[in-house]
């Protein structure tokens, strides 16, 4: 199920001394955790996909910043501001007990409890209070349902790729 997908980790937001190094921003938790997925995957344009290993950080203040091999100077690095950090789902360890990686979620069938299609998950996004899944209706609707395990969430089936969800078809 998770082979060849890709997790979005972080992004190169910019310049750090003359060396090569840059300065990082993760959505890892702790931050610096973005350091033990590697290879990193970087776009560097469509089709043009770069793989970093033996990538080396640190906190630096309040940031992050990271050397990548073969980047060594300013002028290369600044090529890579704004890349996004991807990593392959594998390279990520295994879930605790009811925990799901967002993209493990995408694509899911969703159901109501009386067993009525809803859609497929297309995203996942946070708010303060819970996640948020991003339901593509099978009727062209598009609903919002809260990621709230045992009140909106019944089941989560990774293997037979639904989701059961306690959530008016009309809402």
């Amino acid at each position: 199920m998770t082979a060849g997908r890709r997790v979005l980790v972080g992004r190169i937001v910019g310049l750090y001394g003359v060396q090569g190094w840059v300065k990082l921003e993760s959505w890892t938790e702790p931050r610096t955790q973005i350091f033990r997925y590697q290879p990193w995957l970087l776009d560097m344009a469509p089709g043009d996909t770069r793989e970093i290993a033996g990538i080396s950080g640190r906190a630096q203040g309040k940031g992050l910043v990271a050397h990548l091999p073969g980047v060594d100077d300013r002028d290369a690095a600044a090529a890579l501001i704004g890349r996004d950090i991807w990593v392959d789902r594998e390279c990520l360890p295994p879930p605790g007990e009811g925990e799901y990686y967002w993209v493990d979620l995408e694509g899911l069938e969703v159901i109501d409890t009386s067993g009525r299609v809803l859609g497929k998950v297309s995203h996942l996004f946070a708010t303060g209070a819970n996640d948020v899944v991003v339901v593509d209706g099978v009727d062209g609707r598009e609903r919002l349902i809260p990621f709230v395990q045992g009140v909106y969430v019944h089941a989560v089936d990774l293997a037979g790729g639904r989701m059961v969800v306690d959530w008016d078809p009309e809402f």
